[in-house]
């Protein structure tokens, strides 16, 4: 493989580890998911404001023009570590830090503005929307959205950690049948299932060593 080639795929492989994630299943989980390889090597994916407005894109919140983004960013950053803390706990059967559960719940007294309903130019119910947010409002949200899932034993036991070591992003479950086992097939499954391919080839001759 020439040194170009080893190049382009070095960045495919960086872009896609900070790319944003949207598909743990809830918007808590996905602020949880900004730190991607949170066991072994942590990437920020969420460390300006620019990777900061296009998360809130992504999870549909809309922040009030007005807002210190900056602040809001460390507010995230604070707020994602301790949902972390009280989820993984949970996962891990130990008793998440006073100061993570105590901060959830004050953030959690904040009422967040109500959804307003949108209809489209026939007049027909068409979407929700909800005002632009102040930074409490948001983190309120996400606050209790954590909070409501942790809370609900149906809920809760849905909770998985990716079976990738390089990955363990945590996720809500929602297939039926067998549990599944990494976030994504198409991500850590099926590249799980290559390197252990390639393991087992190298450990029976089939491949150099090197």
């Amino acid at each position: 493989m020439t040194e170009g080639v080893q190049e382009g795929r070095r960045t495919r492989v960086t872009a896609q580890l900070r790319e944003l994630r949207f598909d743990a299943g809830t918007p808590s989980l996905n602020l949880i998911a900004t730190i991607g390889r949170r066991p072994s090597a942590p990437i920020e994916r969420i460390g300006d404001i620019d990777r900061l407005r296009a998360w809130c894109e992504g999870v549909g919140l809309t922040v009030h023009p007005d807002e210190d983004l900056a602040a809001l960013l460390d507010a995230l950053h604070e707020l994602r570590a301790c949902a972390y803390d009280v989820t993984a706990g949970y996962l891990h059967r130990h008793a998440p830090q006073e100061e993570s559960v105590r901060l959830l719940n004050q953030l959690a007294r904040v009422n967040p503005p109500a959804p307003q309903l949108k209809t489209d130019a026939d007049g027909l119910p068409a979407a929700a929307s909800t005002p632009g947010l102040s930074t409490p409002a948001l983190l309120s949200l996400i606050a209790r959205d954590m909070i409501t899932l942790i809370s609900d034993p149906k809920q809760r036991q849905k909770l998985r950690e990716c079976d990738s070591e390089l990955c363990r992003m945590i996720y809500l479950d929602a297939a039926q049948g067998r549990p599944r086992k990494w976030c994504s097939m198409q991500r850590c499954g099926n590249s799980t299932k290559a390197a252990r391919h390639r393991h087992h080839r190298q450990k029976t001759g089939d491949l150099p060593l090197a």
